[in-house]
């Protein structure tokens, strides 16, 4: 009974582990520049693809607490959309420890990067790029 009560506690402590270390689920982003929550983004998986949506905003203006995307490129689908609930990270398939391909929106400034995402330890490290030039920004579970 003592080895079965080990095997059922270890199986919880592995998924336990692996969920820590998904890509999925909700993270706080961080402005890199200021170290202020900025909104949550909930990562979630669709016909072998990742996504990622804003759930709730932190806005530093109290006059924008619900905000358009008024930023965005206006061939953009989601331009002039409201940003809580907007989808901001699309198509990013998983390729190792590491998920790209896809595209992640900064609405903003409205532009779209190149994006590429993976864990490291508890937090999200999220790198957009244009061009040759890359920023990282890293995300935390709230």
């Amino acid at each position: 009974m003592k080895s079965f009560y080990l095997i059922i506690m270890g199986a919880i402590l592995s998924v336990s582990a692996l969920a820590q270390n998904s890509v999925l689920g909700k993270w706080k982003s961080i402005d890199d520049k200021t170290g202020a929550a900025k909104s949550i983004i909930e990562i979630s998986e669709r016909d072998g693809k990742v996504y990622g949506k804003i759930i709730k905003i932190f806005p530093t203006d109290p006059k924008r607490t619900d905000p358009i995307c008024d930023k965005c490129p206006t061939d953009d689908n989601r331009y002039n959309k409201k940003i809580i609930g907007m989808e901001i990270m699309r198509d990013m398939k998983k390729d190792g420890d590491e998920y790209s391909g896809g595209n992640i929106l900064d609405p903003e400034v409205g532009k779209v990067y190149r994006c590429k995402i993976w864990v490291e330890g508890n937090e999200l490290k999220v790198r957009g790029y244009l061009g040759p030039f890359y920023r990282t920004q890293t995300w935390q579970r709230p």
